[in-house]
């Protein structure tokens, strides 16, 4: 598989999400990852829209779950029925049995219903009652929050945080986007998606396979553990980040930041993964896995403010 393949599709993507590119690229590189993404935006940012885009153009079943407060776990992972004429119970697979999830306003729903996610994001298996069941082979989860509502929300638990491989934060298209878009709407086809292009799940792995075989030098391994060690023992490094360090990143970021780099290196053509490659992947990775002090909450420090310190002090190969 090559990446000139994968070019296509983002520019396809490109065509009918406007001003979303990063949105766009960080989906396909979650694709390429074997991993999860999630999207947090204001309302009517094309969110779900850029997603079910790409589920359109792969081959597989796809299914949206619009989470909401009465939402129960057996309503995501299925439940066992029983059968009056058997005298045996069934079990009825869900919506998490399907290639590709939308997890809609995934924080409407309690931590009950977020937990039940927590086994399939990280095994791609389920557990009901006394069995486990295997889930598809291509199995991704794209689920989209609201920054700014918090009436009949949840905030999402660390532990289920990191499951995702991603945390996307989109903003507002630019002016010369917003005119663009004004223009799509004068042609109601247009904005109307239609597959022209299509992937199969096989050239899905077939590019997976690929995107391992990108060089990743002994330098840039360290490079990569050094930045997610610094979230860990800041003080060695920055006394600023030693005051807004709570919770560093666990050794799931590592592992997220070498496979992401490879994957954003194969998608610009690249057979070698470079420290540019590694830092376009970094604020998505580390987002969501580290938690700030009071501290830098007081001094209205974000994550993305703390990312780019890291960037600043540690030292590049």
């Amino acid at each position: 598989m090559e990446a000139n393949h994968f070019d296509a599709l983002r520019q396809h993507l490109g065509q009918h999400i406007v001003g979303q590119q990063h949105l766009v690229n960080s989906m396909l590189i979650c694709l390429l990852s074997d991993g999860h993404l999630l999207v947090e935006g204001m309302p009517g940012l094309a969110k779900t829209t850029a997603i079910k885009s790409l589920a359109g153009v792969i081959e597989g079943d796809f299914h949206r779950v619009q989470f909401t407060p009465d939402l129960l776990p057996a309503d995501l992972v299925g439940t066992d029925i029983y059968q009056h004429e058997t005298s045996e119970f069934e079990f009825r697979p869900g919506p998490l049995f399907h290639n590709i999830i939308l997890a809609d306003e995934i924080n409407r729903a309690p931590p009950k219903v977020q937990s039940a996610l927590l086994e399939s994001m990280a095994e791609r298996q389920i557990t009901v009652g006394q069995k486990t069941y295997q889930l598809p082979e291509l199995f991704l989860v794209l689920a989209t929050q609201n920054p700014v509502e918090h009436e009949g929300t949840y905030t999402l638990p660390e532990a289920q945080l990191d499951r995702f491989l991603f945390h996307v934060r989109v903003d507002y298209p630019n002016r010369e986007e917003e005119l663009k878009i004004l223009d799509l709407l004068e042609n109601p086809q247009a904005t109307q998606f239609e597959a022209e292009i299509k992937f199969t799940q096989a050239d899905i792995f077939a590019a997976r396979e690929s995107v391992k075989q990108v060089y990743l030098s002994a330098k840039l391994k360290e490079y990569i553990v050094d930045i997610v060690r610094a979230t860990r023992i800041p003080e060695a490094y920055d006394p600023d980040l030693a005051r807004w360090q709570r919770f560093g990143a666990s050794p799931r970021a590592s592992i997220a930041l070498t496979r992401c780099a490879r994957a954003w290196a194969w998608l610009q053509g690249e057979e070698y993964v470079s420290p540019e490659h590694i830092q376009y992947v970094l604020p998505e990775v580390l987002r969501h896995r580290i938690l700030l002090s009071f501290e830098a909450d007081a001094d209205a420090v974000t994550p993305d403010q703390f990312i780019q310190r890291l960037l600043e002090v540690v030292a590049i190969p």
